[in-house]
């Protein structure tokens, strides 16, 4: 939200610069997002006189003029307005001045060869409006020499963002109020007497829905001129990023903005015999103010003629009813609408606007006849015309909200002693009624809100109040409560596996990414497999709707955005969680980490020759390591199919511990789901699932055993054998190495070899196996008895010694 510093004074009696209403804003909780000063911009424009002007020898449509800066000798300056003449007054932007139109800095140049010192400007160029036919011109008492900023009176711009819980600060006068409250100055009262009404109102009002609408008030305003509004009001609106239109609508603008207080005016002539708040009739449609066209259901408020619909409750009006130039009657409309049927109204017509935002955060349900009386004083003043009666149909919730409060909970939630005395005036400033009330045994007070914070419904939100007034920066900073010792550790089994593994996988040179937790539905569905997805009824962006049900996704779109900028080789990894839906539709989250090598392995060199790309192999060492990091059994691991249809088949695989638990799955990228995320290469990946891995058994240790080096050196042995040709050679590697698991402590696959002198449906695996004595060196008896458990181990496998 935007404001200008001067409006804010209009109901802000302070001395108070920029700086200082921006610091009380931030301390306050009110966050300064910006400021913009015009008088930042203009710096280098001044008020300056055209003393002559005369013809450019060498073009028709130039003149050279020589201007009168104030000090020194007279400029010359080339320039193109139509307009320009002797003795005019314009503003001239001197060299080293910025545009503020299009940023080009001024300087010294020579224009068809005369020189030219600067540039005479026009309402554009220098942001203040749309006209550009020709330069500025000044009234004649403009003082020549005068710096542009002072003598236009730039205005500061304040922009704020405010939370969804303070609709009260959705205007000027609220955040005002706030302003007063900490101290920058003194909250002027708001100025609405009673329009008393000349003749009964001649349009009737009548609401059939009253859960969307309690309350409706209008009057009819005849004999209104309408036309551009003053530029005051212009420069109000603009300082809210507001374009003026004309005086009854920058008028009904101005009361929203100023006062937080939507409002409608509609053209008396376009109406049909009764206005009615009522519901959608299915399928009715109506044209907005924004142009576009809107189907409308019962679910929806709208305001109604005997023609038809003119009004999306709440939210933006009809273009058929809209005040135009010509208008000379008005209705005008304040109404209480519930904020619930406007939130669920505007989120089904993907429509917003700044009514919408006012009344599904809550407006003040008191302020109709206040609201109304200020808008009918501002538009008789711009527009003429004499008021109707008003007409009251329903009745806005009116009950205040009471709650009890006890002044010492403000230590107890605050961590800050305030004396009840200045918790009594911080609130009464606020607009809170504090009276003392019985409450058990107990003294405590009976605090009224006002209609304008429906945000605090409890003691909390009174203390919330009382210490964001008070100061947060007043409150020191203290301590915990530490017991003497070694502290215990606080992070839990998981928090300590994440920091292990997302360690583990930088050191290995994966670089970390962060990628959405949603994703495209198209690129969900890909990676979902027969799992449901969870799709978000209001999401952010339609583009990202779904929540991930694995890591891979994201990974994949962001290799492809390094890669389509250039990068030749990534390696990137992800530790978050994928969201799968539970037993009876719960939500389940599943700590995962997923990896992708995407590009080049090694870059192409003298001694290697071509580039080499990843494959499968490096996606499964990347796995091993991370999992042996994660605390798995990594000697006890098989390797499976079955990766999934996103994985190429005959290039993927599964890590598992026993048929059913998967641990982990790597391989190539599908070509199909290379197609639809449109990335070109090879693409290896992985994912490991970190909450399948069995927990350690038995109370875990905090140091570890020492290290003995054995005092015997160890022996090799090679094994060959003939084993069916699809036999995994890692199923091979873990019965050798489980043959003698006193002796044998490692087993390795150094030869896979199919050709001559091997069987046709057979592959010969050659394993390196090392034993290590412990007490005593090995006989020839202690090897052979090993060997024949190493073949009878691989025996069982199909597993022949090749002779």
């Amino acid at each position: 939200m935007k404001f200008s510093l001067s409006w804010l004074k209009q109901y802000l009696e302070t001395d108070a610069g920029i700086e200082d209403v921006a610091a009380t804003l931030n301390r306050i909780g009110i966050e300064v997002e910006g400021i913009e000063d015009p008088a930042e911009k203009l710096a280098g424009f001044r008020v300056a006189k055209v003393l002559t002007a005369a013809r450019h020898p060498d073009a028709d449509k130039l003149q050279v003029l020589s201007v009168d800066t104030g000090e020194g000798d007279p400029l010359q300056v080339v320039c193109g307005a139509p307009n320009a003449r002797a003795g005019m007054l314009g503003v001239l932007g001197l060299p080293g001045a910025s545009v503020p139109a299009n940023g080009m800095v001024l300087k010294k140049s020579a224009i068809r060869g005369v020189e030219s010192n600067g540039m005479m400007c026009s309402v554009r160029e220098l942001e203040l409006g749309d006209a550009h036919e020709g330069i500025i011109e000044l009234p004649e008492d403009a003082p020549v020499g005068m710096a542009f900023a002072d003598y236009h009176g730039a205005d500061p711009v304040i922009d704020v963002s405010i939370t969804p819980n303070r609709p009260d600060c959705m205007g000027v006068y609220g955040i005002a109020r706030d302003l007063a409250a900490a101290g920058l100055g003194t909250l002027k009262p708001i100025e609405a007497a009673d329009v008393a009404g000349s003749f009964p109102c001649p349009v009737e009002i009548r609401i059939e829905d009253a859960e969307g609408c309690p309350a409706f008030h209008g009057r009819v305003i005849k004999g209104v001129t309408n036309g551009p509004s003053p530029q005051w009001l212009q420069d109000c609106l603009k300082a809210a990023g507001q374009r003026p239109i004309s005086a009854l609508v920058d008028a009904t603008n101005f009361v929203m903005l100023a006062y937080g207080r939507p409002a409608h005016a509609y053209d008396l002539a376009k109406l049909s015999g009764a206005v009615t708040a009522r519901r959608a009739a299915e399928g009715e449609k109506v044209t907005a103010l924004n142009e576009k066209e809107y189907t409308l259901d019962p679910s929806m408020t709208v305001i109604a003629d005997e023609a038809g619909v003119h009004d999306i409750a709440g939210i933006m009006g009809g273009q058929h009813s809209g005040c135009e130039d010509t208008t000379s009657d008005v209705l005008l409309e304040i109404a209480y609408f519930d904020p619930q049927r406007i939130a669920l109204t505007g989120r089904a017509l993907n429509l917003t606007s700044d009514a919408r935002a006012r009344f599904e955060r809550g407006i003040d349900p008191a302020f109709l006849d206040t609201g109304l009386n200020l808008l009918t004083a501002l538009i008789q003043s711009l527009c003429g015309g004499e008021a109707s009666e008003v007409v009251r149909v329903g009745a806005a919730p009116a009950t205040p909200r009471i709650v009890h409060f006890d002044p010492a909970l403000t230590g107890d939630l605050g961590g800050v002693v305030i004396a009840p005395e200045q918790q009594q005036a911080i609130l009464e400033s606020l607009g809170f009624s504090v009276v003392a009330a019985e409450t058990g045994h107990d003294k405590a007070w009976a605090v009224t809100v006002p209609g304008w914070r429906p945000d605090v419904d409890g003691a909390p939100d009174i203390v919330e109040e009382v210490v964001r007034i008070y100061g947060l920066d007043n409150i020191a900073s203290v301590a915990l409560p530490r017991a003497d010792g070694v502290a215990l550790p606080t992070a839990t089994p998981a928090q300590k596996l994440e920091r292990r593994v997302r360690r583990a996988a930088a050191a290995r040179g994966l670089n970390e990414a962060v990628t959405w937790s949603f994703l495209p539905e198209a690129e969900a569905e890909a990676f979902a497999g027969e799992e449901k997805l969870w799709v978000l009824a209001n999401p952010i962006s339609e583009d990202l709707k779904a929540m991930r049900p694995s890591l891979l996704p994201g990974l994949i779109s962001a290799a492809k955005r390094n890669l389509d900028r250039g990068s030749s080789s990534l390696r990137l990894f992800e530790l978050g969680r994928r969201y799968l839906r539970g037993k009876g539709g719960a939500s389940d989250e599943r700590l995962t980490l997923g990896v992708i090598l995407a590009g080049d392995k090694a870059s192409r060199g003298w001694a290697t020759g071509k580039a080499v790309a990843f494959d499968a192999y490096d996606a499964k060492a990347e796995a091993m390591a991370l999992l042996a990091e994660a605390g798995a059994p990594v000697e006890k691991l098989q390797v499976m199919g079955e990766a999934g249809p996103q994985f190429h088949p005959g290039q993927s695989a599964t890590l598992r511990l026993g048929p059913k638990n998967v641990l982990a799955r790597f391989g190539m990228l599908h070509p199909a789901i290379a197609k639809q995320f449109d990335i070109a290469g090879s693409v290896a990946l992985v994912e490991i699932f970190l909450d399948a891995i069995p927990g350690k058994k038995g109370a875990a240790s905090f140091t570890r055993t020492s290290y003995t080096p054995p005092a015997l050196q160890s022996v090799t042995r090679d094994f060959a054998f003939l084993v069916p040709a699809e036999l995994p050679a890692a199923d091979l590697v873990r019965v050798v190495q489980g043959a003698d698991k006193v002796n044998i402590v490692a087993a390795r696959l150094f030869d896979d070899f199919r050709g001559q002198g091997v069987p046709e449906g057979q592959k010969s695996l050659a394993l390196e196996v090392t034993l290590q004595p412990l007490e005593k060196s090995y006989k020839e008896a202690d090897l052979k008895a090993i060997s024949e458990k190493v073949t009878q181990a691989a025996a069982k496998l199909g597993a022949t010694l090749r002779g």
